[in-house]
């Protein structure tokens, strides 16, 4: 049997901006995301029985047609021509934080697919894919530090993050995102006007952090979770994604562990930037 493993890894939003919405109803969206060490890991193996099966160690995550690399593995095939896998994944990233845990492991899901079937499909064609899979998951395909455009499929280089550690701190609290698209649909905010600054701070992203989110929830429990980052010690603290993670950079692995401590009873996890190059390189495929 032929297998292979892959570590999805999580994403930040170093900034995410509305700047509009589809006649389709997709949310077009200006954003910043980096790749961050923690991370799921995702093992898929053809099989000879046909059809795809997903399971997960999560017992709440969906061990079905509704879990997204099941939709991944389908219209991979599909644009194949057929095939068969069993797909494995081992959650380490929380679920509904805004940290697109669910994109990343269809990411690794169609990358690690293209590999075991010897790559008949290209990078723009798998891209193409993944925009169909989800909005997070082209960028969780190449990862590093990207600007995203679009649904997020329109994707550029940006200068990498400086060298940081980041604090990841998952609250006891859900975030109501679609009571936040609404509304902003009822009353579109204006695209902030700080973008060029973030983009000109040459890597030192942590200097104009921005989540329209935060905004558009008004809640005073993020605001004091990222108010509390700062305390101890963040150069800069922002809510990623709809939440209902949020986070904080530091300028020391050792800084932000000692932060960590001032959240005992909320899950925690101390992270890194992770490359581009790294994640292009992380399978270990065994036949």
């Amino acid at each position: 049997m032929k297998e292979i493993t892959l570590t999805a890894y999580a994403k930040l939003n170093l900034y995410l901006d509305i700047t509009g919405r589809r006649d389709d109803g997709y949310h077009m969206l200006k954003t910043v995301m980096q790749s961050v060490s923690l991370a799921d890991y995702v093992k898929i193996a053809l099989n000879e029985g046909g059809g795809i099966s997903v399971s997960c160690s999560d017992p709440l995550i969906p061990a079905n047609e509704g879990n997204i690399c099941h939709k991944a593995a389908r219209l991979f095939f599909e644009e194949i021509g057929g095939g068969s896998a069993d797909i494995r994944i081992e959650k380490r990233i929380p679920s509904g934080a805004g940290m697109g845990g669910g994109s990343t492991d269809a990411a690794a899901v169609l990358k690690g697919l293209n590999i075991l079937y010897g790559n008949p499909v290209d990078d723009r064609r798998l891209s193409e894919i993944a925009a169909k899979v989800g909005a997070d998951v082209p960028f969780c395909l190449c990862g590093g530090t990207k600007f995203c455009r679009g649904i997020g499929d329109i994707i550029s280089e940006v200068p990498p993050i400086k060298e940081c550690a980041f604090l990841i701190v998952m609250p006891d609290f859900a975030c109501p995102t679609a009571e936040a698209y609404r509304r902003y649909d009822e009353n579109p905010t204006t695209a902030r006007k700080n973008f060029n600054e973030f983009i000109k701070s040459d890597g030192e992203y942590w200097r104009h952090l921005y989540n329209v989110f935060e905004d558009l929830y008004g809640d005073r429990r993020i605001t004091e979770l990222t108010d509390k980052l700062r305390s101890a010690g963040a150069l800069g603290a922002a809510l990623t994604g709809s939440g209902s993670a949020v986070f904080g950079i530091f300028d020391a692995a050792e800084k932000a562990a000692v932060a960590a401590r001032a959240f005992p009873t909320l899950f925690t996890s101390v992270c890194t930037a992770v490359r581009n190059e790294d994640i292009l390189h992380n399978a270990e495929e065994y036949v």
